[in-house]
């Protein structure tokens, strides 16, 4: 780097910075800008004697990005001085978290490789009388050492000569001596203040073979002693540790200026920066904790699905990505603080939000035949993975016929107040299918439910009775179901801090961490690739178990539930209502923290709560929905007004939510954007199959531009689907010829690719296409074809 480039110029925008501002990176940038340093230089030095867990992550991240972000570079380095805690198993699992974590080192290096080099900077220490051997005991030492309101008392072996010391420190270094003869100090001040400072051991006699090394060593380095002196070998600039080590800065700056003093080192030289460790909730970060968990049996080993190891979380299908924005979010202080482990779940759930495709899984099987729907039909509907309000245009197929599954805890004999799902004489719609009310109980000799007698109703007489559609359950078609075995995962601990109390952490494993169900799964997840991360609508998100569930075996871990059913659990001393994931009641929502951004049923008008309670009670809006559409009268009169053309209360919310109400920007009181027939006529375009959702959002904003209604609109612009099965052939045809490398990946098995295809099509069809028969042409052509 010459004149013309200088350092300063490494400094990133804060738009191109991937690790958010703070002091660490201040620091940074005044070194670069003073010229201190030339390349940012930092490492990562685990200790190999467990597996890496979700506290690490935190500095994982800080190491590895932010000399990513000033173009820098990383060292990993593993701190083995300890022979009788580590573990090559250990070393190679660290190395696959860090990896699947995103991230590169520049080098591989081992404090072990440095044994030779830092045996002969003791000795330099020695002759320039900064060491000394100590042959006093462990327990000697330690009274020695004072308190932190009394000086130490110097060692009766402090003023050895140096040669006295040399030749010991070599018999050390020969095996000589046995365990706990002797040790190596430094002589730095036995009155300091900070009781580190007081002579802290360099060297102890540890007769244990080493992983790397063998027998070769008798003697190891202590952590105070390696951890700066391989900082300076390798050239770091900045060391990053824990709070925890913030006393130890002392010592690292001492040893170095010592040795730069004799001409070992020469400047600039690594300083070390601390910041607060991540503590989650529920949770230990503590490799040596967490080894009797896995040790007795408390845990099916380091990759558990509950454990806060990283290899647990990857095992249980949270995204790496998550972690990542989780550790950036937390950020980087001085004060250390437990973070709220709500943080992590709400940040998972925000990566798999718009990653993982809504599927249907019933988890409680509850047989319910309709009895007006033939006993041989079947049928296939063509169902949206995605939402409204996520980007995402793929269907997937799904079955229907006489017989199906709901959860057993959606069926109450006798419902309460306000319920929204089934019970004897309600109404309810199957999602993506039909609207059903329920006729008979079917009972056995114990008189439970073991069967609903249902039967599929007009909408039309719906309205003309005025019956009203309670709510909306998932299910499947229990003879295409897939039976899996699911695993519903749950905090480790009960206890928020279950380090900081005195007992054996084995006898605080949560009773109620994993449930083990066997449930039903649609069918269409049998075509996707296996590491896929589903939504299994209002259960929660899961993913197929890597270990488990891989072949034919089908095993589903729940990878976080689609809210925090914990806090709504534990708030009293009811147990659980069932395993659903149902919205809390209004009434017992905490407020909002001082900077958060308050939640939609805090910021409701009093007057407006009994329409609420009517969104949430009667149509089975979610609380989020209802408290978004009832805060705004103008909004509620326009839902209610379109309700009335179309009876569709999920599909019209969700246009209310994700489009007018943001075309209205927040304004409260503002001109609605379209009418009600307008918006009614819309949904029901969608809900027809005349439009999929991302031509409807096309539609909509052609009705605000003041086009016309949707109808005419739809006519007037040639965009109803295209479900003419012929030309779409032709269109998958012409596709599968264009890419011919793709067509012959596919057939060598990375079946994948269908996306790649079907979105092709899609696009040569203007996304006109209906996607079910689009997908089912590319199938055909992809598996049958022998070109």
């Amino acid at each position: 780097m010459d004149a013309a480039d200088p350092p300063a110029d490494l400094i990133p925008s804060e738009d191109a910075r991937r690790v958010a501002p703070n002091f660490v990176t201040d620091a940074i940038d005044d070194d670069l800008r003073a010229g201190r340093v030339r390349e940012v230089v930092t490492r990562f030095p685990p200790e190999p004697n467990g597996y890496l867990h979700v506290g690490h992550v935190k500095a994982i991240f800080i190491d590895f990005a932010v000399a990513a972000d000033y173009g820098g570079r990383t060292f990993l380095r593993f701190d083995d001085t300890n022979p009788t805690t580590e573990d090559t198993e250990f070393v190679e699992a660290m190395k696959r978290d860090i990896a699947w974590l995103g991230f590169e080192w520049s080098e591989e290096r081992h404090a072990s490789d440095y044994f030779e080099r830092l045996y002969e900077l003791a000795r330099v220490l020695i002759r320039r009388g900064h060491a000394y051997v100590d042959s006093q005991t462990e327990e000697e030492i330690r009274d020695g050492r004072g308190t932190v309101t009394e000086p130490g008392t110097a060692s009766p072996y402090r003023e050895r000569s140096v040669e006295a010391n040399l030749d010991l420190f070599a018999r050390m270094r020969a095996g000589e001596f046995p365990d706990g003869a002797h040790v190596l100090r430094a002589k730095i001040d036995m009155s300091s203040p900070n009781m580190l400072m007081r002579d802290p051991l360099l060297y102890r006699i540890r007769h244990h073979a080493h992983y790397r090394t063998g027998s070769a060593w008798p003697i190891y380095p202590m952590y105070d002693f390696a951890h700066p002196l391989s900082d300076a070998i390798e050239g770091i600039t900045h060391s990053l540790c824990t709070l925890e080590f913030d006393n130890n800065r002392e010592v690292y700056d001492w040893l170095l200026e010592r040795l730069i003093e004799a001409g070992e080192f020469t400047r600039p030289r690594p300083h070390q920066y601390e910041f607060a460790r991540l503590n989650p909730e529920y949770t230990v970060t503590s490799k040596r904790k967490l080894i009797p968990l896995v040790r007795e049996g408390a845990v099916d080993g380091w990759d558990d699905p509950r454990m806060p190891t990283i290899s647990g979380l990857r095992r249980r299908g949270v995204p790496p990505e998550a972690l990542c924005t989780f550790a950036n979010r937390v950020g980087y202080t001085k004060a250390n603080a437990r973070t709220d482990i709500a943080l992590l779940e709400h940040t998972i759930r925000d990566e798999l939000n718009t990653r993982a495709p809504r599927v249907m899984g019933v988890l409680d099987p509850l047989r319910v035949t309709l009895t007006n729907v033939d006993e041989d039909h079947l049928e296939t509907l063509d169902a949206p993975h995605w939402p409204h309000d996520v980007p995402g245009d793929s269907t997937r197929p799904l079955p229907f016929g006489r017989d199906v599954a709901i959860e057993r805890g959606d069926f109450a004999d006798d419902p309460p107040k306000g319920w929204r799902r089934l019970s004897p004489g309600a109404t309810v719609r199957l999602r993506h299918a039909v609207v059903i009310t329920c006729d008979e109980v079917v009972r056995d000799a114990a008189g439970q439910p073991i069967e609903l007698r249902c039967r599929v109703r007009d909408e039309a007489d719906l309205e003309a009775e005025g019956s009203k559609v309670r709510g909306v359950l998932h299910w499947v078609h229990a003879p295409s179901a897939l039976e899996a075995e699911i695993r519903l995962y749950d905090r480790l601990f009960a206890d928020p801090e279950p380090d900081a109390t005195e007992g054996d952490l084995v006898d605080k494993v949560n009773p109620g961490s994993l449930r083990v169900v066997r449930g039903l799964v649609e069918p269409s997840v049998a075509d996707d690739p296996v590491d896929t991360r589903y939504q299994f609508e209002r259960s929660g998100y899961f993913w197929r178990d890597p270990v488990d569930g891989r072949g034919d075996a089908l095993v589903f871990n729940r990878i976080v539930t689609l809210k925090d059913g914990w806090t709504r659990r534990h708030a009293d001393d009811r147990p659980a209502a069932g395993d659903s994931e149902e919205e809390p009641e209004a009434s017992r929502r905490p407020a909002a923290r001082a900077g958060e951004e308050p939640e939609p049923i805090d910021m409701l008008p009093a007057e407006q709560l009994p329409v609420f309670e009517r969104y949430r009670g009667d149509l089975g809006l979610s609380e989020t929905d209802a408290a978004r559409i009832a805060a705004d009268p103008a909004v509620a009169d326009l839902f209610d007004a379109a309700l009335q053309r179309h009876d569709n209360a999920d599909g019209l919310a969700n246009w209310v939510v994700n489009e007018v109400l943001r075309e209205l920007k927040g304004s409260p009181g503002g001109a609605m954007p379209l009418g009600p027939s307008d918006l009614a006529e819309l949904v029901a375009l969608v809900d027809e199959g005349v439009l999929n959702n991302r031509i409807a959002k096309e539609v909509f904003d052609a009705v605000l531009a003041g086009e016309g209604s949707p109808r005419a609109i739809v006519a007037d612009r040639g965009l109803e689907q295209v479900t003419d099965e012929e030309a779409i052939r032709r269109a998958v045809d012409e596709v599968l010829a264009a890419h011919p490398d793709e067509v012959a990946t596919y057939r060598e098995g990375k079946t994948g690719l269908i996306g790649f295809f079907i979105g092709q099509v899609m696009r040569a069809t203007g996304g006109k296409a209906n996607p079910h028969t689009v997908r089912e042409a590319v199938a055909a052509a992809l598996d049958g074809s022998s070109d």
